[in-house]
Parts: C-alpha cells; structure tokens; sequence
C-alpha cells in the first residue's frame, strides 16, 4: 500500500496496490500493522459506518468533540466522492486549512482523517457508497457540524451539491463552531 501525504501533514491517502487478471482483482484494503506504522500510533476502530448517496448529495462537514472526539478512515466503494477533512485544531499550524481528494470504486484510495477533523464529501456519481471506520462510538451529544459552504473555508467543491439535508444547512459556521484546543 502506498501512503500519500497531503498538504495537511497528519491526513493522509492509501493507494492500495491492486492484483487484477481475467478473474477480476485482489487488494489488501486494510492491514492493522502497516497502518499505525503511517500513521504513527496505535489506533483500535470500535465501528464502521456505511453509507449511500445518489449524486449531488452533500453531508457534512460532521465531527465528534471530547470526550468521543472520532478519526476515520473513509472510502468509496461504489461510484464516486469528493471527501474533505477540514482541521479544527486551534493550536494547529493548518488550522482552518482543507485537504480534499477523490475516493472512488476505481481507485480503491482511502483517506485517513484523525480526531480533530471535521469531514464531509459530495457524491460524483449515482449511488455512490462510502464505508469508514471510527475509533469511537457515535454520539448525539458530541456532534457538531460546520456549514459546508463557510466563506472562511472556502472549499473548492467539485460541483454544485445538489441535496443537502435540512440538519446540514443549519450548521454552524467555522467562527462559531466548537473546535479542538489541543
């Protein structure tokens, strides 16, 4: 597996190394060891969370605070997203700074999203499935949302989302959200 570093230091892409013939292929989507060793701890995923979106849906940006706060590895396994980590961490050199990167059935990439990130995607395609891993339960009382289109953030969205769920609307924006002090 190749380990693609990004602009934001502790986010960071898998590219699987894919094994295809007239059969089909085979890839390791996930190995405990290599995976810590990238990413540089130790880390025990508790729940994986599985989810459909028909093109033009946008969710997010979603994150978990103290004591639950959640890092994820996220990838598509149908069609195709526009995934986005957005650092909250105030003490962070990139804080208030984006990665984006496309995840895809084709390309078999996954992004690695640590606490103190919050996370959403637009889907680029129709019944686009995404699967993650977390390292910590979901909570109610631990959610938090930040407006997808913050004029602070700026994120260079792919395409115009086209359905947004009334909850994501009502997000805060980046200068009101609860944010991580590391």
């Amino acid at each position: 597996m190749d380990v693609i570093k990004t602009s934001i230091p502790d986010v960071l892409v898998f590219e699987p190394r894919v094994f295809g013939d007239d059969r089909g292929f085979f890839f390791e989507s996930f190995n405990q060891r290599l995976f810590e060793q990238a990413i540089g701890r130790n880390v025990n995923f508790v729940q994986d969370n599985h989810s459909c979106s028909s093109k033009g849906v946008l969710r997010g940006l979603h994150y978990q605070i103290a004591p639950v706060a959640q890092a994820k590895l996220v990838r598509c396994l149908r069609g195709s997203i526009f995934d986005v980590a957005v650092d909250i961490r105030k003490n962070s050199l990139t804080f208030g700074k984006w990665v984006g990167v496309e995840l895809s059935a084709s390309n078999k990439k996954q992004i690695w999203i640590p606490e103190g990130f919050a996370h959403g995607f637009i889907a680029l395609e129709e019944d686009s499935e995404i699967l993650y891993k977390t390292n910590n339960f979901y909570s109610k009382d631990c959610e938090r949302a930040i407006i997808w289109n913050d004029r602070n953030l700026n994120i260079l969205w792919p395409m115009k989302p086209e359905i947004i769920s009334d909850k994501d609307m009502q997000a805060l924006g980046f200068d009101n959200a609860d944010i991580f002090s590391e």
